[in-house]
């Protein structure tokens, strides 16, 4: 039987085929779905962990202990997970381990532009890369069975347009997989110099030994066309060289680390001019280069950015893309906004009134650094935001520390936000951290975290007290409020930022978008009211429209949350119907 099926959810059933029996991870767009589909599968145990390493070292520990397992995570996530990454590519494993890593060319939801083969290179750690939904199935189970015929992790390289395209799938039965039995073995698990530098070389061992599975594995093959130009290439670009070369031949990699040499010689030899089609790093093509092999890559195709059989058109062939359909008119720009009734957005009006200095977070309130709020003065990380308000301290005295809060959402605060806020007690700093709970790990698409109470399949369990959390870490002044207070909000926060000691402020109100949240209906305005001052504007609520003659309110976007009626000194808003909000 056929199934239409995502990247990401291929990679779910491959999972399942495979036997597999644990699955952690962490939600990173592009990589989310993975777990959410695995989690469908009552077979496979399935959790979201706090942070990516977590994850992995769960996987890792599950392994060890001889079931095959897995977790997923996008590419920035692998950085979090380097660690035990690093450290269990000389472990090796017990039941086979495969690591999904979801790269996202373009930066459709990332903070930076990463090439996962690069850092799997340096780990040691073999790569498959696959090229649609079925192949993401298909390599899913070769995977396992690589990793455990091996000893090694693997990992599988996808990227959002694999991972978020959609496909028809073959659906296989579920391999019965036993547990393999553990036994003591320091020699090969415990990583103390002694042992690290014998398993040094057997990962030495491994990798001459992979390399020449990759060429002979059928995950890496050539297909044969018009010889005058040959193409390497792999993953979606793959697809994109296969509409812009047309009758060339194909040398097509699944297996991009270690590189097939020998099959990449034969193949060059077989084409007159060679290319490599690769998006980001030049991979595949500094490998050909280092072996003496004469390529077009990187010379003619960007490094930024995804890839597309017009611009592979246009850059190699130099013919333009042909525009079948133009519209003359210009587009009015939509940036990105957080949304009608959003909880943060009080917060963020409070804080540019106040003019602090925001250290900002990754989440949905990253968004707070757009217009009209323009609050958040820095993102890098998850969780720098507490670290760097009090690097900000330490830089410029008590004074900065004043002017500046670090703002961090629940779930950005449990994975990696606790331990600067521990640094900042440690080190006597004065810093005020802002926590925006919202009740759920929104802009990857709410699923639930250690401060929502719940499990990945909904299930109740022990919910994290942020406010004994923050207390048991040595923060003496931790305060609630409602952010759609917005006199409360203001008064606490020039207290905190006031006060001598760190202190933590838990914006707590949940996202606009639950299921459970209700609201008492859209708004409308009173024209005879409105003064048009565009105090209301400043709230940056889409919902609220500036036609330049008057503000109107959209009815199909108001969620009635009525913060607007909060910054009205005019009472210009109400109900839809006429009734006073």
């Amino acid at each position: 039987m056929k199934k239409l099926m995502l990247g990401n959810e291929a990679i779910a059933r491959g999972v399942y085929e495979a036997g597999a029996t644990v699955a952690s991870a962490y939600p990173g767009t592009p990589s989310t779905e993975i777990t959410e589909y695995i989690a469908k599968y009552d077979e496979i145990y399935s959790e979201w962990a706090p942070n990516e390493k977590v994850a992995l070292e769960v996987a890792i520990g599950a392994s060890v202990g001889g079931v095959r397992s897995t977790c997923a995570m996008k590419h920035v996530g692998l950085n979090v997970a380097a660690d035990p990454l690093f450290t269990a590519a000389y472990t090796g494993v017990n039941g086979g381990l495969v690591i999904f890593v979801a790269d996202d060319p373009g930066m459709h939801s990332s903070q930076n532009e990463q090439d996962t083969r690069i850092i799997a290179r340096a780990a040691k750690v073999p790569v498959l890369e696959p090229s649609d939904s079925q192949e993401c199935k298909d390599f899913t189970k070769e995977a396992f069975r690589i990793s455990e015929e091996y000893d090694t992790p693997v990992i599988v390289r996808l990227t959002t347009r694999v991972a978020h395209s959609q496909g028809l799938v073959e659906l296989g039965e579920r391999d019965d997989i036993p547990i393999k039995p553990y036994s003591k073995d320091p020699g090969k698990y415990v990583m103390m110099p002694a042992m690290a530098k014998r398993r040094h070389v057997v990962v030495e061992e491994r990798l001459s030994r992979l390399a020449e599975f990759s060429d002979s594995t059928t995950l890496n093959r050539i297909e044969w066309g018009d010889r005058k130009i040959g193409v390497i290439t792999s993953g979606i670009t793959y697809q994109y060289a296969k509409e812009a070369f047309g009758d060339a031949s194909f040398l097509k990699l699944g297996m991009v680390y270690p590189l097939p040499e020998k099959l990449i010689r034969e193949f060059a030899a077989g084409v007159e001019t060679l290319y490599v089609i690769e998006e980001l790093e030049p991979f595949i093509e500094n490998n050909c280069l280092r072996m003496g092999i004469e390529v077009k890559g990187k010379a003619l195709l960007p490094v930024i950015g995804e890839y597309s059989a017009s611009l592979i058109r246009e850059r190699v062939f130099g013919q333009k893309q042909e525009k079948y359909n133009s519209i003359e008119e210009e587009i009015p720009v939509r940036p990105p906004v957080m949304c009608a009734g959003c909880p943060h957005r009080g917060v963020f009006y409070v804080l540019k009134k106040l003019k602090l200095t925001v250290t900002g977070d990754i989440g949905c309130y990253t968004l707070g650094a757009l217009q009209p709020l323009e609050s958040v003065d820095t993102c890098v990380c998850m969780g720098a935001s507490v670290g760097m308000a009090h690097g900000m301290e330490k830089a410029r005295g008590r004074d900065a520390a004043r002017k500046t809060v670090a703002v961090i959402g629940d779930s950005t605060f449990i994975h990696s936000g606790i331990t600067g806020l521990i640094d900042i007690v440690y080190n006597k700093g004065t810093s005020t951290v802002v926590i925006l709970d919202n009740s759920i790990t929104g802009m990857t698409g709410h699923q639930h975290n250690p401060a929502t109470g719940f499990t990945i399949k909904g299930e109740p369990t022990r919910q994290v007290d942020l406010v004994k959390l923050c207390q048991a870490v040595g923060v003496d002044r931790v305060r609630i409020c409602d952010p759609f207070d917005l006199e409360e909000m203001e008064r606490i926060i020039r207290e905190e930022t006031a006060a001598e000691e760190p202190s933590v402020i838990i914006a707590q109100r949940p996202c606009a978008l639950l299921k459970h949240v209700k609201f008492n209906g859209a708004l409308s305005i009173n024209t005879d009211r409105c003064t048009k001052c565009r105090m209301c504007m400043r709230l940056g609520c889409p919902a609220i429209v500036d036609r330049g003659t008057h503000i109107e309110v959209d009815s199909a976007l108001c969620v009635g949350c009525d913060l607007c009626t909060k910054v009205c000194r005019f009472n210009a808003f109400e109900r839809l119907g006429g009734e006073d909000a």
